[in-house]
């Protein structure tokens, strides 16, 4: 008989341990990937669904009524990105430390003081009979899909340990609200130039922020808080967008071409969600934002449409005067008046009992100074998403609907959010622009700075009308564009706002459009593209003046000497230029700026979004000044001049990279330190790095070129803000045009559509948008039907 060894069966015990463990963990991090084909039986439909997923993931959603369509839209949403709708959703409500602990608590405190809750239950009620009816049925499609995938849950749910609540309308609206919240900068520009009047004087002030015009109530407010930094912090969302549109006079295909690439932060899964929907008087496809229904960006059979934050003035800070003895009255026009007084309870994971917050509002907003430790004076923020109700979902719900200019600009009377560019073409060869959103009549021009709030002259009177709002039609020169600049004509009536994006990217659009007689679909995929620096182009030549001081500087001169003032991942002086550029800066302002500099260099104000930087407007207008008096540094007992600052910060440079790359400067790329790397909430430690963050890629371009790819001054060069949705539109052919974003439809690690638009969009290639059914049909890897349950 023959003996069994044991020592070669628990080998392969361990195998077979380990295989059948593997196949188990496999199961368990795919368990909620959704159904994509076949057949499901579903409550509250009142007819048929048919959803279509073509090989990039978008759906394509039909159905034969609105409720159904937007049903659809909400549990389509849900398969794929569940748990990042509940995310948002609790960013909208101040709800983060529920499921995050205390390191979140900071971020709930600030939504709760502002009270973005409290302005949605207010909109809630004042939402149209149409709004109403595609949110209700949004959100019954999303909790029909929580319901009967309990045990299937999103991976971050089981991690985590909670589930989600049932999905209601204001969680739609606080998400919209939330990306509201993002892009709205005007509170910090005030701080910043109370503390630079403070630091510099009004002179440097000037030049560092202009237009400036200092008043005593910013004195009294920057000597009280000169030295403070604050230090409560959120994620970087983002600078500025680009759009822009030719008619058919312009265009190789004789009809419009329309483009639009918004920038935002670094999201996990991506910020935009593609999908088209067609039923129920709607046959529209673009982007939309996860948990809301409708699509922001896209087109429709007639129209298109893009958009861009218009930089409006929104927001503005009040130092109340408060009584010694009584911290509930303020004073208001010579009369003492009682605070309105809101108590908000947040529960903390880890914690046994709430927080309670207690929010001061006067009549110009809520109290914000405790947010910011070091801010003695009280300070109440006004911003126009907290003053009156507002239905941007109507308005969205039009524009998806919209077939010519008078539907469109019909639509974008009832957006009352924060201000943007939209831009537009038509079938019939139309082109148009109207900056839409609700902006403040000043009884005043005062929302450079925090002003006094006890005088009372310095209100609101009201809004500009919106016949009134920057628009065009048609115009001569059969193209319009917009990236976050000044849209407004010289003899403008209004004040609308300072705060600009530095107008590189638009100039360079504009010489883009104007080069060509006629531009086609690959020239805007070009545009989109550019990496082309203006600052660069400016800056260097002043580098190349420089005596070397060594055969260092001088191999770097040789390098600048060839370059094109591109920024692709393989420029070795893209890298040289980049990095000297961040030494010039901090050399050239640091000394006087001291602990200033962060907050001009764009970093954030706590809770508050950080400003467009102006530095780099600042260094080119002095640049050719050789001894301006901002190159001198105030710490020395020598007069340094512009050459001494730009070869020390060279110098400076190359030490630096020569740290950090290494010694060969051919080995110097700029994709080696230029990259973007996408962290998941979750995706922090070891080993759920692995699974939820995808791999970073080096970027081309910069924060100033129209491929935009910024990154914090402080952190240089990890990418923090990105061209985060493109999508290009033919208005000739609807199934020419194309898009893509920045990850991928899914939010289900290792689901296929995960990460696999990464290399699309990380080299600047994009993906057809389906449109016409056959298309459709002939594409798609999968077809699910939604059948009403009886």
């Amino acid at each position: 008989m023959t003996k069994i060894r044991p020592i070669k069966v628990l080998p392969l015990a361990i195998i077979v341990a380990l295989g059948t463990g593997l196949l188990y963990l496999h199961h368990w991090l795919t368990l909620s990937h959704p159904l994509l084909h076949g057949e499901v039986k579903i409550k509250g439909l009142k007819a048929p669904v048919e959803i279509y997923r073509d090989p990039f993931g978008m759906p394509h959603i039909y159905a034969r009524n609105p409720h159904d369509l937007f049903f659809a839209q909400g549990y389509v949403m849900a398969q794929d990105r569940l748990w990042q709708m509940d995310l948002l959703r609790r960013l909208g409500e101040g709800r983060l430390a529920e499921i995050f602990g205390e390191k979140a608590l900071e971020m709930d405190l600030f939504v709760r003081t502002i009270g973005l809750g409290r302005q949605i239950q207010q909109d809630l009620q004042a939402l149209s009979e149409e709004s109403e009816a595609a949110i209700e049925a949004f959100s019954k499609g999303v909790n029909t899909f929580i319901e009967t995938h309990k045990d299937r849950l999103p991976l971050e749910f089981r991690i985590l340990g909670y589930r989600p609540r049932p999905w209601y309308p204001q969680h739609s609206l606080a998400i919209s609200k939330f990306i509201s919240l993002i892009l709205a900068r005007n509170a910090a520009s005030e701080i910043l130039r109370a503390q630079l009047f403070c630091r510099v004087g009004t002179l440097k002030a000037a030049e560092l922020l202009p237009p400036y015009r200092p008043k005593k109530t910013l004195l009294n407010f920057a000597k009280k808080n000169q030295g403070h930094t604050y230090n409560i912090h959120f994620s970087s969302t983002g600078e500025g967008s680009n759009n822009w549109v030719v008619d058919g006079t312009k265009s190789t295909t004789g009809a419009p071409l329309l483009a639009n690439d918004p920038h935002l932060g670094v999201f996990v899964p991506s910020i935009w969600y593609e999908n088209h929907l067609e039923g129920g008087g709607y046959r529209v496809a673009g982007a939309s934002f996860p948990g809301t229904p409708g699509v922001v960006i896209g087109h429709n059979e007639g129209i298109a449409w893009g958009v861009t934050n218009m930089e409006a003035d929104v927001q503005d800070l009040y130092q109340e005067r408060v009584c010694t003895h009584n911290p509930y009255l303020y004073l208001y026009k010579g009369k003492w008046k009682r605070m309105k007084v809101v108590k908000e309870e947040i529960w903390v994971k880890g914690r046994r009992d709430p927080v309670i917050l207690e929010v001061r509002l006067s009549c110009h907003g809520p109290l914000i100074d405790h947010l910011i430790p070091g801010l003695t004076q009280p300070l109440a923020l006004r911003w126009t998403s907290l003053e009156e109700t507002s239905d941007e979902l109507l308005a969205f719900l039009m524009l998806n609907r919209a077939q010519n200019w008078k539907d469109f600009t019909n639509a974008l009377s009832y957006y009352k959010g924060i201000p943007q560019n939209f831009v537009y073409a038509d079938k019939d060869g139309n082109i148009g622009y109207w900056g839409a959103g609700r902006i403040p009549i000043r009884s005043s021009e005062f929302g450079l700075y925090p002003a006094d709030g006890a005088s009372g002259k310095y209100e609101w009177i009201g809004y500009i009308p919106f016949e009134q709002l920057p628009h065009l039609y048609n115009p001569p020169q059969h193209f319009i564009a917009t990236a976050n600049n000044n849209p407004l004509r010289d003899n403008y009536p209004y004040y609308i706002g300072l705060e600009w994006a530095p107008p590189f990217r638009i100039r360079r659009i504009v010489e883009l459009l104007q080069r060509k007689e006629r531009l086609s679909i690959e020239d805007f995929q070009e545009i989109q593209r550019d990496v082309f620096s203006i600052p660069a182009q400016v800056l260097t030549p002043y580098l190349l003046k420089l005596d070397p001081s060594n055969s260092r500087v001088q191999e770097a001169q040789a390098y600048l000497r060839k370059w094109d003032f591109r920024f692709t991942p393989d420029s070795v002086p893209a890298t040289i230029y980049q990095m000297t550029l961040l030494h010039l800066l901090r050399k050239t302002f640091g000394d006087e700026l001291a602990e200033l500099l962060p907050r001009y260099l764009n970093v954030r104000y706590g809770p508050l979004n950080s400003p467009h930087q102006r530095g780099i407007e600042l260094l080119l207008k002095i640049i050719n000044d050789h001894t301006n008096p901002w190159f001198d540094d105030v710490r020395t007992t020598a007069r340094e001049n512009r050459d001494d600052i730009l070869l020390l910060s060279l110098q400076g440079a190359l030490e630096e990279l020569r740290k950090r790359l290494g010694p060969e400067m051919e080995q110097w790329q700029w994709g080696r330190l230029h990259r973007c790397r996408f962290r998941h909430p979750l995706g922090e430690k070891w080993p759920l790095n692995y699974l939820f963050n995808p791999s970073p890629v080096p970027l081309a371009g910069e924060k100033y070129t129209i491929n935009h790819a910024g990154f914090d001054p402080l952190l240089p060069f990890t990418v923090n803000t990105i061209a985060s949705y493109r999508q290009i539109i033919d208005l000739r052919n609807f199934s020419r045009s194309m898009c893509v974003h920045s990850l991928g439809q899914s939010g289900h690690p290792l689901h296929p559509h995960y990460r696999d638009l990464l290399p699309l969009w990380s080299e600047g290639r994009y993906h057809p948008i389906y449109f016409s059914k056959k298309d459709i049909q002939a594409h798609s890897l999968h077809l699910l039907r939604l059948i009403p349950q009886d």
